[in-house]
């Protein structure tokens, strides 16, 4: 038993020793590289992935959540459903509305019609009237009756087309309220803003949840990136777009391609859970190093949130990578 023991303590041993070998190795390789090539500048930190907070806009009882943390999601997929019977109802009526709104403003036009017929009428009359006065067939009276007739054809043909204007507007906005609801109704499905991986499950199935609360965070797997800081003599000759490095600890000596997606305009003392007291007080510039996504794509599961690494750059874009920096 003792000497079963003892071996078992002798193999972790071994093993300890192979990792922190292969360590040392690693960082001797990056001090070498960096010593024997001043065209390149490191730093370190941790990989990061750009995460979604999947909310509902409208509060209400959470009827359904499908995935649960570490699922893989497709941008589109339902996630999630939120109680909606209510505004249910409320498409309904309005539906009926707007069938209400357009059969009155049919009848607005049909008044205009008969509107015009009678001063069309009214009309006739009028000059019939003018020609049996002319002649002194009929009393002035008569005359000024019908150009009164005339007049009250006109103000209310008026009328009647300002009834349609009105009931055109009251289709539109019946409409516009069908609109709304129908955009309510559609947002008490919660779907994936992005293809990833569920990160939280922050609600379960039967919570009553307010407007604007999380359901769900979802890390994008494309949009990989990590922040290190150049010191400010070298930061100059940092470009956007330049072609980077990353030593990911997990995956040994063989490097990520990623490329310069931002730098700082200003200078800034490092933070202190990046770097030691000597180096806080340096300026530095932040740089951050965006992974290429088709590297991302063609390793799926490989890089993960987290992960400390060694971002490398070249000063001159000329000059080739070290062998000590080899693409994965």
């Amino acid at each position: 038993m003792v000497s079963h023991a003892s071996s078992h303590k002798s193999a972790w041993l071994v093993l300890v020793l192979v990792i922190a070998l292969a360590g040392a190795v690693a960082v001797w390789q990056g001090m070498a590289a960096s010593e024997s090539q001043p065209n390149l500048v490191s730093g370190n930190g941790r990989l990061e992935s750009t995460s979604y907070d999947v909310a509902t806009r409208l509060s209400g009882r959470l009827i359904a959540l499908g995935p649960k943390e570490g699922d893989l999601v497709k941008q589109g997929d339902e996630l999630a459903l939120i109680d909606a019977r209510d505004i249910q109802a409320q498409l309904l009526q309005s539906e009926a509305l707007v069938q209400q709104a357009r059969q009155t403003a049919a009848e607005a036009r049909a008044t205009v019609f008969r509107y015009q017929s009678e001063r069309a009428l009214a009309a006739t009359t009028l000059k019939r009237t003018q020609e049996l006065v002319a002649r002194k067939f009929l009393s002035p009276q008569r005359l000024d009756q019908d150009r009164n007739a005339v007049q009250q054809a006109d103000a209310a043909l008026a009328a009647s087309r300002l009834r349609v204007e009105a009931a055109d507007a009251a289709v539109l906005a019946a409409e516009a309220n069908v609109t709304r609801i129908r955009s309510n109704l559609d947002d008490a499905r919660l779907v994936a803003p992005v293809s990833g991986r569920v990160l939280y499950r922050l609600a379960e199935p039967g919570e009553v949840l307010a407007s604007g609360a999380r359901v769900l965070t979802v890390l994008d797997p494309s949009d990989v990136f990590m922040t290190v800081f150049v010191p400010a003599e070298t930061a100059g000759q940092v470009q956007l777009g330049a072609e980077a490095r990353l030593q990911v600890d997990a995956l040994g000596a063989e490097a990520v391609p990623a490329r310069v997606s931002f730098v700082a305009e200003r200078a800034q003392f490092t933070p202190r859970e990046v770097e030691t007291r000597n180096e806080r007080e340096k300026l530095m510039f932040r740089v951050k190093l965006q992974l290429d996504a088709d590297w991302l794509a063609a390793h799926p599961d490989v890089i993960k949130p987290g992960m400390p690494a060694v971002g490398w750059l070249r000063l001159d874009a000329t000059l080739p990578w070290p062998d000590s920096l080899p693409a994965r």
